[in-house]
């Protein structure tokens, strides 16, 4: 059972990791694999409003992904969008990327090869991702505007989705760990993190919704 305070504390930090951005036209919308489909059903969302011509995924597989996308991530992805309609050649796979920094590095990396002009990325992500992915996108593509975007939808829309409302709350958490922590070792710009946020962080974990955190001496993670 979660608790009046540690679910006001998950909707806090849910709304924190959301960028809240306006999504525009841009060069090419990246949607970033996981256990997600969603991710793959806004990004084809996305490119069917005009928002972007091309669309790239990029993932490989996971210990949370490989039972249901044995052929992986990216390529369950453009399966997804071929179903919904999205012409094959608007559709591009990278498929070998295993965190999110591979996945910015890659895609660039494939555009680049391909000879296709970015100037703007439409990021598409899980809801809690947003923010990481975009201090990644920032740090390893700093000469492209980055849009934000996900799944328009509430915490408890979410949870309901994934079934499990202590996971969701330990991966919000986790979330907000490593967005402290990744700036100093280089895999992104770094987010100030407005007191009340880390507050309910601290909280959190301290409650013990702690599954998804890196292991970290105990100084970087107070």
């Amino acid at each position: 059972m979660i608790s009046e305070q540690a679910w006001a504390d998950a909707e806090l930090i849910w709304d924190f990791h959301q960028m809240h951005h306006e999504p525009r036209p841009c060069s090419v919308a990246v949607g970033l694999g996981s256990h997600d489909l969603g991710v793959a059903d806004a990004t084809v969302d996305l490119y069917q409003r005009g928002m972007a011509p091309l669309i790239v995924f990029t993932g490989a597989t996971s210990p949370t992904t490989r039972a249901r996308m044995p052929r992986g991530e990216a390529v369950h992805y453009r399966e997804r969008a071929l179903e919904l309609g999205v012409p094959p050649e608007d559709v591009l796979v990278e498929p070998n990327a295993r965190n999110t920094g591979e996945n910015i590095r890659l895609v660039r990396a494939l555009l680049e090869d391909a000879g296709r002009p970015i100037e703007s990325v439409l990021l598409i992500s899980k809801p809690y991702e947003e923010r990481r992915a975009y201090a990644t996108a920032r740090k390893l593509w700093p000469e492209v505007e980055v849009i934000s975007a996900s799944t328009p939808m509430t915490l408890a829309e979410y949870v309901d989705s994934i079934g499990d409302p202590k996971l969701v709350i330990d991966m919000l958490v986790g979330a907000l760990q490593r967005l402290q922590l990744y700036p100093d070792q280089g895999f992104m710009v770094h987010m100030p993190v407005p007191a009340p946020v880390l507050a309910a962080y601290h909280r959190l974990r301290d409650k013990g919704f702690t599954s998804r955190l890196v292991d970290t001496p105990a100084s970087q993670s107070s």
